[in-house]
C-alpha cells in the first residue's frame, strides 16, 4: 500500500524523537491524524483547548531536550496554537506545530478559514513551511525538526489535507541531526577577559538560563574571584542550591544582596542571560562583560565594555585556568551578610504563618518548599505566583522550576506540568497556580488530567483577583481597578470534574491538605487555598519611580473612598513596609 504525505511526515517525525502531539482534531487535519492512528508510535494527547496543549508540550520540549509536536485545524484550530509558541520561542522549546489547512484548490479564493499562515506565525516561529506539493516534503520536514532541534524554537508544517493524504513519491526520506557545536571565544578574548578580572577589586557574576549546564564551572569561577552570584529568575534553579556565594535576585522579584552585588562591583559578568530589566542593572561605573550563545543578547540591556559568543560551560572552562585566585573576600562576605538579612526579613510571615489569617502567601510557598520531594517539578504561573516561588521555594540538584518567564503569558502553570508528567510519569508535579490563570485555561482541560489520571498536583492562590496587575497599578501611580473578580469553590468543582478537592481557609490547615495533596498519586489534586489579598512582596532595592508611584496610588486611593484598603495593606505588610 503507498504511503501517504501524512505517513512519512510521522515516520520523520518519529526519527527525529518525537513521543507525543497534542491538540484537537478536525476538518483539515483529519488525514494527518488518521496516518498519526496507522503509525502508533506517538501518544496523541486530545486536549479541551489547542493552546493548553502547546503550553503541555513547551514544557516537555523544554526539560527533554527533545522535540514535541502540536496540531491544530486550519483557521480557529491554527489561531489557537499562537500564544503557545510564542512563549516556546522566548523559552527556547523545540516544539513543532501541524496546522491545517485548507485545500491547494481553494487557496487564495477567500475560503472558510483560511489564513496566510506566513504572515499569522511570523513573530511567533523559526520556520514556516507549507507543503502544497507532495514533493516538498522530505526538505520542508527536514527543516522544520532540524530548525526546532538545533535552533531551539518552535517551528510550523502547514499541511493542507488534500496534500496529507496524497500518496507520496517513491523516494528516500531519511534525514541526520547533527550535533550541536560548541562555541568557545579565541585564546585572545578570553586573555583579554581575565585581565579584566585580574584588574578589578571586585566582581559580581549575574547568572541565567545559559547557565543551564555550567553551574560547577561557574561556582567554581566565583570561588575563585571571589564574586558573588546573583542570578534570574531562569537562572535560580541553576545557580542557588549548594552555592556557598549565591546571594539572590534583583529586579522586581529580587531578594538578597544581588542588587548591590550587582550595582557595587567594579565587574559585571553577565553569563548566558538576557536579563530585561535595565533599570536594575549598573551604569557607567561599573565595567560590564557579556557571554552568550546568541550574539543578538549581547548589549542590548545595557552597553558592555567585552562582548563575547560562547557558550557557558566551554567558556568559564577555558578562563579558569588563566584567572589569577583573589585573595579579599570582603566584598562577597558583604552580599552574602546581606542576604541573610533579607533572608530573615522573607521569614517573618513564615514563622508567624500559623497564626495569620487570611493565609499568607509566603507561609503557603515556605510549607509547599518543605513538603515536596527533593526532584519535585515546579510550574509557576505569571504573576504573584513567581514572587512566592522565587522567594521561598528553593531548588535542589534534581528538582526543576519552569513558568512563562520570557514571555509572560498568564495561565501557563496547569499545562506545564501536565506535560512535565507525561514525560517524567509518577514524578512529582506541581503548579502553582493564580486563580485568575487557573481559571483562564486549566480548569477545562482538567477534564484531560482526570481521563489521563496525572497525578499533578494544583495548588491555586486564590484571592480573587489579577493580584499582580493591582501591584503594576499601583507601582504607576494608578488606583488599582478592574482586577476583581469572584471565584468559586475550586475543590467542590473539581470534584465535580472527577479530581480531589482540597479546600483550605485556615492557617492552622495548610500543613496537613498540602501534605495531603501530594501524598495524591492516583490523578489530578486541586487545592484551593484562600490566601490574604493584600499581601506584597518588596524587592531588595525599590526603584524611586515604585515607591514614588505606591505613595500616588495609595493617595488617590484614599481620596476615593478607599481608606479601608488602603489600611489593610499596611497593616497586611507591617513587617515589610
Amino acid at each position: 500500500m503507498a504511503q501517504t504525505v501524512a505517513d512519512v511526515m510521522w515516520e520523520m517525525l518519529v526519527k527525529a524523537g518525537v513521543k507525543r502531539c497534542y491538540g484537537i482534531v478536525g476538518d483539515a487535519l483529519n488525514p494527518v491524524i488518521d496516518a498519526l492512528r496507522r503509525n502508533g508510535k506517538i501518544d496523541f494527547i486530545h486536549v479541551r483547548n489547542e493552546e493548553y496543549g502547546v503550553f503541555a508540550a513547551v514544557a516537555e520540549a523544554y526539560l527533554t531536550e527533545n522535540p514535541v509536536v502540536v496540531c491544530g485545524t486550519a483557521g480557529p484550530g491554527v489561531t489557537h496554537l499562537f500564544n503557545g509558541l510564542m512563549d516556546a520561542l522566548k523559552e527556547g522549546a523545540p516544539v513543532i506545530a501541524i496546522a491545517g489547512d485548507v485545500d491547494t484548490k481553494l487557496m487564495d479564493t477567500f475560503p472558510r478559514q483560511e489564513l496566510n499562515p506566513y504572515k499569522f506565525f511570523d513573530a511567533a516561529c523559526l520556520y514556516v513551511g507549507r507543503i502544497v506539493n507532495p514533493e516538498q516534503l522530505r526538505s520542508v520536514v527536514t527543516t522544520a525538526i532540524l530548525t526546532a532541534v538545533l535552533d531551539k524554537g518552535p517551528t510550523v508544517i502547514v499541511l493542507p489535507g488534500d496534500v496529507a493524504a496524497a500518496d507520496v513519491p517513491s523516494r528516500a526520506h531519511d534525514f541526520t541531526v547533527p550535533v550541536r557545536p560548541i562555541l568557545c571565544p579565541s585564546e585572545s578574548d578570553l586573555r583579554r577577559l581575565a585581565g579584566m578580572i585580574d584588574a578589578a577589586g571586585k566582581v559580581t557574576i549575574l547568572g541565567g538560563e545559559g547557565c543551564r549546564y555550567a553551574r560547577e564551572e561557574v561556582i567554581q569561577l566565583s570561588e575563585k574571584m571571589k564574586a558573588p552570584v546573583a542570578y534570574s529568575l531562569r537562572g535560580k534553579q541553576w545557580l542557588e542550591h549548594d552555592n556557598p556565594n549565591a546571594v539572590g535576585m534583583t529586579g522586581l522579584l529580587g531578594y538578597g544582596g544581588a542588587y548591590r552585588a550587582i550595582n557595587d562591583a567594579d565587574l559585571l559578568l553577565l553569563l548566558g542571560t538576557d536579563f530585561p530589566y535595565s533599570e536594575f542593572l549598573p551604569g557607567d561605573g561599573v565595567k560590564k562583560v557579556q557571554i552568550d550563545t546568541d550574539p543578538k543578547h549581547i548589549g542590548r540591556r545595557i552597553a558592555v565594555d567585552l562582548g563575547l559568543v560562547g557558550d557557558i560551560r566551554s567558556t568559564v572552562a577555558a578562563l579558569l585556568p588563566l584567572v589569577r585566585k583573589k585573595a579579599d573576600g570582603h566584598f562577597l562576605d558583604q552580599r552574602i551578610a546581606e542576604t541573610r538579612s533579607f533572608e530573615e526579613l522573607l521569614g517573618h510571615y513564615v514563622t508567624k504563618g500559623p497564626q495569620i489569617k487570611p493565609i499568607r502567601p509566603e507561609f503557603l510557598a515556605a510549607i509547599l518548599n518543605e513538603l515536596a520531594a527533593d526532584d519535585a517539578m515546579f510550574f509557576v504561573d505569571t504573576g504573584t505566583a513567581c514572587m512566592w516561588a522565587a522567594r521561598h521555594m528553593r531548588g535542589g540538584k534534581n528538582r526543576r522550576m519552569f513558568g512563562s518567564f520570557a514571555w509572560g503569558s498568564m495561565a501557563n502553570a496547569s499545562p506545564n506540568a501536565f506535560g512535565a508528567q507525561l514525560a517524567y510519569p509518577g514524578r512529582q508535579t506541581i503548579a502553582l497556580c493564580g486563580d485568575g490563570g487557573f481559571t483562564m485555561l486549566g480548569l477545562g482541560d482538567l477534564l484531560t488530567e482526570v481521563e489521563r489520571k496525572t497525578p499533578v498536583v494544583h495548588i491555586i492562590l486564590n484571592n480573587e483577583k489579577l493580584d499582580f496587575v493591582s501591584i503594576e497599578m499601583q507601582e504607576a501611580g494608578m488606583v488599582p481597578f478592574g482586577v476583581d473578580f469572584k471565584n468559586p469553590d475550586f475543590a467542590k468543582v473539581a470534584k465535580a470534574m472527577g479530581a480531589k478537592g482540597i479546600r483550605i481557609e485556615e492557617p492552622g490547615d495548610v500543613r496537613a491538605g498540602v501534605a495531603e495533596a501530594l501524598a495524591h498519586t492516583s490523578g489530578p489534586v486541586v487545592v484551593d487555598v484562600v490566601v490574604d489579598p493584600f499581601a506584597l512582596a518588596l524587592p531588595s532595592h525599590v526603584p524611586f519611580h515604585t515607591a514614588k508611584g505606591f505613595t500616588l496610588s495609595m493617595a488617590k486611593q484614599v481620596l476615593k473612598g478607599k481608606m479601608d484598603d488602603v489600611i489593610k495593606t499596611m497593616e497586611h505588610n507591617v513587617r515589610l513596609i
